[in-house]
């Protein structure tokens, strides 16, 4: 799917904001893929909110796989099916929006076919102009007013939807996921795919680095 486009003059590059409201919409064939795989395919793309006609975005820079019931640190491990849960057993290229630590709003995009709960958590975004911190996943949905409001929306205009932006492709860092201590061989799974951004969630290690 595209928004409606407009042309920049031949020769130049499109401002940002003109790129967002011209680009690619991601739709569900995107999503409906090996999470793994769009994980690492979603670093660069941005991810737009659109509030009474403001466009507010971020480039995606930090995303982690969770690949359902066998995964420990999955909230569908076992294939537990609760009302929390059930978008993640749903149609590819909706959002899982999840309260936690009764604080925070945790976005997530919901990958592969129907009845395999698993999907991909924005931890970190490089803000678009006028957006806040987004070094954290907490963050990222303060920062583009995500809420409960759109758990189980799909991923498409006018509210909440990726695009393809035309960046040139960085360095892609892999590592294990955070704050998943406790679940055995799923620690040190390599399920985080991320940039070397200062707006990280957290910073990369010299050994993630490869230094």
């Amino acid at each position: 799917m595209r928004i409606a486009r407009k042309s920049a003059p031949a020769g130049r590059r499109a401002p940002l904001a003109e790129r967002v409201a011209a680009g690619n919409v991601l739709g569900p064939e995107f999503f409906d893929r090996d999470t793994v795989t769009v994980a690492r395919d979603l670093l660069g793309k941005l991810l737009v909110r659109e509030i009474n006609g403001v466009l507010l975005w971020g480039r995606l820079i930090e995303v982690e796989a969770y690949l359902g019931p066998d995964d420990l640190a999955a909230h569908s491990r076992g294939g537990r099916r609760t009302p929390r849960t059930e978008v993640m057993f749903g149609a590819a290229g909706n959002a899982y929006v999840y309260f936690t630590y009764g604080m925070h709003w945790c976005l997530n995009f919901v990958t592969r076919e129907e009845g395999v709960p698993q999907a991909v958590l924005v931890r970190a975004l490089e803000p678009g102009p006028g957006v806040g911190r987004c070094a954290g996943p907490g963050l990222v949905t303060r920062a583009l007013s995500i809420d409960r409001a759109l758990n189980g929306v799909a991923l498409q205009p006018p509210e909440l939807y990726v695009v393809d932006d035309a960046e040139p492709r960085r360095r892609i860092f892999v590592t294990p996921r955070i704050g998943v201590q406790g679940t055995g061989r799923w620690e040190k799974r390599l399920l985080r795919f991320c940039y070397d951004s200062p707006h990280l969630s957290r910073k990369l290690t010299k050994a993630a680095r490869g230094g």
